[in-house]
């Protein structure tokens, strides 16, 4: 399947997307194949690996301070979408205290970060939690799906599992790549304000030019804006 993007994506999400010819999703483009292949997944066990035995003090603290301020069961899951719409448990650090009016028969059934975010006011929220979400720490367990191949450090960010089946795209395009800790949308800017379709839009314009150059420069642009504290 060939899948021609028009000139508007060129500059999505302030990245020059676009180097060269039309990719092809399915992966006669020799140099994409290559790095989809083989030298994305070996990059993504590198630095996920890493990352974690540096940072591993930080996290033990963190466990901790979990821990003292929300009692047991510290590392939460989540039934996202993976690679091929296949269901997946994505890891991250519990930061809010359980809703007590919650019953095991309640789910949450409405839309992900992607169009509304969490009330900085939602009295669940500890201090170590809001701090821990400012900084991007209650991601970091993410690493491990990483490692476990169902995830990338790159990627488009993988939807619940229940509202993308309420929506109907369990077998959208932006699945043939593994979800990723971080992506085009969420280093665009528009976060905070785009609807499900416009980060859907974004997702296929980065499927389209998987590359390594892309990859790097999302990268880039999430170590800046946690520098900044303005979220990934």
């Amino acid at each position: 399947m060939t899948a021609q993007h028009p000139a508007s994506h060129n500059q999505l999400g302030g990245i020059d997307l676009d180097d060269g010819p039309v990719l092809e999703i399915s992966g006669t483009n020799r140099s994409r194949t290559m790095y989809e292949r083989f030298l994305k997944r070996g990059l993504d066990v590198a630095v996920a690996g890493g990352v974690l035995v540096l940072i591993a003090p930080i996290l033990a603290f963190t466990w901790l301070g979990l821990r003292l301020t929300l009692g047991p069961n510290v590392i939460l899951t989540q039934d996202r979408v993976g690679r091929f719409g296949q269901p997946f448990q994505m890891l991250k650090f519990r930061t809010m205290h359980h809703d007590r009016r919650a019953t095991s028969s309640d789910r949450y059934d409405g839309q992900d970060r992607r169009k509304t975010h969490k009330s900085s006011d939602d009295p669940r929220h500890t201090p170590l939690g809001r701090f821990l979400r400012s900084v991007s720490l209650d991601e970091v367990p993410q690493l491990i799906n990483v490692l476990r191949g169902e995830m990338s450090l790159v990627g488009p960010r993988p939807e619940m599992y229940h509202v993308a089946k309420r929506n109907g795209i369990l077998d959208h395009p932006r699945h043939v790549v593994r979800p990723g800790l971080t992506g085009l949308f969420q280093t665009s800017g528009l976060r905070s304000k785009a609807d499900l379709s416009e980060g859907l839009h974004l997702d296929m314009a980065y499927v389209i030019n998987l590359s390594l150059r892309t990859d790097v420069k999302i990268l880039f642009r999430t170590i800046g804006a946690l520098v900044r504290r303005t979220g990934a």
